[in-house]
């Protein structure tokens, strides 16, 4: 397991206390788990996807992720319609391991995208991390 300050946390991307990230791309937004998420869960061996046209409200379920250790409920921090699932994890899904932040798991078209501005920055996760 990493220590706190091990982990990457990269500033432009916001997250939830459910350990979810968002980041804008453009018109839409890329979700995943964070370091930390996926350092605590350990070897990911699947992914639960939504399906491309799902809408859900802010805090719904959209899917779930299984480990070695454990199976771990996704939930979006924004609400909106999924646009995109990252296909590559279907068959890969241990790419979430090697890389959180490159690896997004939905991308959907949030119902506002301001909905962003209220999620935690990098220093204000890392400060709940601590707690």
């Amino acid at each position: 397991m990493k220590e706190l300050n091990e982990l990457k946390l990269p500033a432009d991307i916001r997250y939830t206390d459910d350990h979810e990230w968002a980041q804008k791309t453009g018109d839409t937004i890329r979700i995943g788990v964070s370091d930390y998420a996926q350092d605590q869960l350990g070897d990911i061996v699947f992914v639960e996807f939504p399906e491309t046209g799902d809408s859900f409200e802010k805090g719904d379920e959209f899917g779930s992720l299984e480990s070695v250790k454990a199976v771990s409920e996704l939930y979006l921090p924004i609400a909106g319609e999924v646009v995109a699932i990252n296909e590559a994890l279907e068959d890969e899904p241990e790419l979430i391991n090697q890389d959180p932040y490159a690896n997004w798991i939905v991308e959907i078209k949030p119902a506002d995208s301001s909905a962003i501005e209220a999620l935690m920055t990098a220093e204000q996760y890392l400060e709940m991390l601590k707690g």
